[in-house]
């Protein structure tokens, strides 16, 4: 008779713990995985896909626009939000059938209910007690939004991506990439947007050239970027919603969308109780392989508060389906991801950035370019596209790869294995580039910046 029930029991069937289940049965483990919400979690329901759905939908304005200068007269056109939402719903259906069907054909059992950890072998599943051999945490994480006066008139993406109707005025109100790419996505579909940020510049982290050349280009398209204030109130009123902010200007809305962040969602799986080791945000502290300070309990994806993203995710859940039951102990690997954020333009990144370079000791050469693309030459839109190397002078290795264009994403994902072979600016250079294209300019950059 078996020890337990099962050899894994997943708690969470996001991106990370589907990959994680199903890849442990394939190697001949027993597993079940517990979902209270979504199958698919929070990329396929509402974050990656219909996030880009919408990006999609909201490039389309650009694109009638821009025809004009290329022969094609555009009619009359409309945007019915409704019928964006309900296409978007279908498709976020069909996916939740596939995930279904791909744990059912791995074998896995798909439980639906709130699961929480009892001990280190034992799950409760709304009240039954299930046991395993190990037990993964793979719950991602929740929006955030801190509270103030009138706080409950503001909604979050979760909220957002199933708005009945699109709002005439909307603030959103975050400076992280999920507030950018919400910023174009609403002006994009002909809203009058507002985004809010406390900071002095929007998306911490990346590169300041991808920051200041974002920023300049949202205010062109004219989005009201406000930085270095926050909201203080909201009063609803007759006509819709009044915000005053911190630095006491007062703005009106019909809508406003709180972008400010998303934190592990791990307070109610009885972590804390089990023993397991939580950070003040409640991420899951975890080793090199994902394991807690419990032996028998690991935790991947966004509720370690690693690296926030989908394919980190999945990465986390193959290394540790290989070590548990493959006998192929993996760590994951955090060099050189690449990242996109799919704003208007569209921003790729890949490796270090001039600041990270230069905070980690090296003597950076940096190659940097502005262009109109070649497309725009007939459309008339005023719209600039800035590429960027960052290159260890001692040893002329590329360091970092940082875009802002039409495609970024696209582009980076090719340089991200270049980077991850160790690939020199000579060997850059040395690349013939594809012409005429966008991406040829990061093999034909040769002035480095004074």
């Amino acid at each position: 008779m078996a020890q337990y029930d099962y050899d894994l029991f997943t708690i969470g069937a996001g991106s990370g713990g589907v990959r994680a289940s199903r890849m442990s049965a394939s190697f001949g483990a027993k597993v079940a995985i517990a979902e209270e919400l979504y199958l698919g979690g929070t990329c396929v329901n509402v974050g990656c896909i219909p996030k880009k759905l919408l990006v999609y939908a909201a490039h389309y304005a650009d694109d009638f626009e821009d025809a004009a200068g290329y022969g094609w007269t555009v009619g009359e056109r409309r945007m019915d939000w409704a019928q964006l939402i309900a296409n978007k719903n279908k498709e976020i259906t069909r996916l939740n059938g596939v995930y279904r069907k791909i744990l059912g054909d791995a074998g896995v059992m798909i439980l639906e209910g709130h699961a929480e950890v009892v001990d280190a072998h034992t799950v409760s599943l709304d009240g039954k007690k299930i046991t395993a051999k190990y037990v993964l945490v793979a719950s991602g994480s929740w929006p955030m939004k801190e509270k103030f006066p009138g706080s409950e008139h503001a909604i979050t993406s979760n909220e957002a991506f199933f708005l009945k109707s699109a709002p005439a005025r909307v603030i959103i109100v975050g400076g992280g990439y999920i507030g950018v790419e919400f910023a174009g996505i609403f002006h994009g579909l002909g809203v009058r947007t507002t985004q809010v940020y406390r900071g002095d510049l929007f998306l911490r982290g990346f590169d300041d050239d991808i920051r200041l050349t974002l920023a300049h280009e949202m205010r062109k398209r004219g989005i009201d970027l406000r930085f270095s204030t926050g909201l203080a109130r909201i009063d609803k009123t007759e006509e819709g919603l009044r915000v005053t902010l911190t630095d006491g200007a007062v703005i009106e809305a019909d809508q406003i969308l709180y972008a400010t962040g998303r934190a592990p969602k791990t307070r109610e799986l009885g972590l804390e109780k089990a023993g397991v080791e939580l950070r003040v945000n409640g991420a899951v502290i975890v080793d090199e392989y994902s394991k807690s300070n419990v032996d028998s309990i690991y935790a991947i994806g966004d509720c370690t508060d690693r690296m926030m993203l989908t394919p980190v995710a999945i990465a986390e859940g193959m290394a540790l389906a290989n070590t548990l039951f493959n006998n192929r102990p993996m760590r994951p690997r955090y060099l050189n991801v690449p990242t996109a954020v799919f704003s208007t333009p569209n921003c790729g990144t890949v490796g270090l950035t001039e600041q990270q370079a230069r905070q980690a000791g090296y003597d950076p050469d940096i190659y940097r370019s502005h262009f109109k693309p070649l497309r725009h030459t007939l459309s008339g839109r005023d719209e600039r596209t800035m590429m960027k190397l960052v290159v260890d002078r001692s040893t002329d290795r590329v360091l970092g790869c940082h875009m802002v264009g039409a495609d970024a994403g696209e582009i980076i994902q090719g340089l991200a294995v270049a980077l991850n072979c160790s690939a020199t600016k000579a060997q850059f250079d040395e690349t013939i580039g594809i012409h005429p294209t966008a991406a040829e300019e990061f093999v034909t950059m040769r002035t480095k910046v004074a």
